[in-house]
């Protein structure tokens, strides 16, 4: 039996990882087990309850104003002894965060084998996203597996002379994605009374914003986009769950006093996913909404100046407005008031898969083991 250890930090690493740790976690053929770092400790455990995952190693090493450097030292000295302890076949990691690069260098200093689950995604701008590009690269650096779930992603990593192990596999996301949907829809009546304060006759436009680059003068920008937006469509509400990071929540609840802008706090992963489906559209900084929406036939306004996203642009499911207050506007006004450049957005192909992503990585999986005895 094959040993695996799987470590998350954050809510996206769960949610994209929860699909494959239940779907190896059902055959005989491999022993799994679940490291969490807590990067994010709130959101990462709602994730991991709704799927029924439960940890076999915590390292809570969520602190408050936690700099980068001692998340990265606390790491890689409390993953020292899980591996020691599990020492795995195969040590999975997944995306660009912290806690995915560290885990990964730590599995080096031990020689374990490395796989990375959505590998291969570049901006090519060191400082944006800050510290996930970066992160991503020194991981690709570090793993010996690599599952892709683009094209594009590929083509990085091969123009990076990483041209082995290298798996075109589509984005477990979309997994994640459908078998979120179909625990949520069993309980459907809850997700009704918890959002029962919007007007879900109205179209809805649901805000997601919070990561760093947008700090200060560029969130003015955002805000003054929503609320000109919001003066112009009395026949439109904005749903928008602020992150409890004060850079955000500030600003956020100060700029934006309006009758159709809905402030919530932030969503657990169910309660975002079952407003998204009933969204018109997304307006938002985050790379998985870029991915989950588009599965949804909802279009994607990216309020960032690049996105490693680049396929959803390309196929149209996303457009990249910036944070320019008067390209937002604009941007959202199109799609608004041309039923035309909303359809054509909403029914162009998603190019981050089919929900079968996560079989395609335990096949491959399996053929590796199969030549390693």
């Amino acid at each position: 039996m094959k040993s695996l250890l799987f470590v998350i930090g954050t809510r996206p690493e769960a949610i994209k990882l929860a699909p494959l740790i239940l779907l190896f976690s059902k055959s005989e053929k491999y022993q799994v087990k679940i490291c969490v770092t807590s990067q994010h400790r709130i959101l990462l455990d709602q994730v991991l309850t709704f799927f029924s995952i439960k940890p076999d190693y915590d390292l809570n090493l969520m602190k408050p104003d936690q700099s980068l450097s001692q998340l990265t030292s606390e790491i890689l000295t409390g993953m020292e002894p899980v591996l020691k302890e599990v020492n795995p076949d195969l040590l999975f990691v997944q995306g660009d965060t912290t806690s995915a690069f560290v885990a990964a260098l730590a599995g080096f200093y031990k020689k374990i084998k490395i796989a990375h689950i959505e590998a291969g995604l570049r901006t090519y701008h060191k400082y944006s996203p800050f510290p996930e590009e970066m992160n991503r690269i020194l991981t690709s650096k570090l793993c010996d597996y690599h599952f892709v779930p683009t094209k594009r992603a590929m083509d990085n990593l091969l123009s990076e002379g990483i041209r082995e192990n290298c798996y075109l596999v589509g984005n477990t996301i979309t997994d994640a994605l459908q078998l979120g949907l179909s625990i949520v829809k069993e309980n459907e009546q809850v997700y009704k009374e918890y959002f029962s304060g919007i007007e879900f006759s109205k179209k809805i436009i649901l805000v997601t914003c919070h990561r760093r680059e947008i700090f200060g003068e560029p969130f003015k920008e955002i805000c003054k986009a929503l609320s000109i937006l919001a003066n112009q469509n009395d026949d439109v509400q904005f749903v928008y769950p602020v992150h409890l990071n004060p850079a955000i929540n500030l600003p956020a609840h100060s700029y934006l006093n309006h009758k159709n802008i809905v402030l919530l706090e932030p969503l657990s992963y169910p309660y975002l996913i079952w407003l998204m489906h009933k969204s018109y559209l997304v307006m938002t900084d985050s790379g998985g909404i870029q991915e989950e929406a588009p599965s949804l036939g909802i279009p994607v306004l990216v309020l960032r100046e690049v996105t490693e996203r680049v396929e959803g642009i390309e196929a149209g499911t996303a457009k990249l407005v910036g944070i320019n207050a008067e390209s937002i506007v604009r941007e959202t006004s199109k799609l608004l008031n041309d039923m035309a450049v909303h359809k054509s957005m909403a029914k162009a192909v998603n190019p981050y898969g089919n929900a079968t992503t996560s079989q395609k990585i335990m096949d491959i999986v399996d053929r590796i083991g199969e030549k390693e005895s």
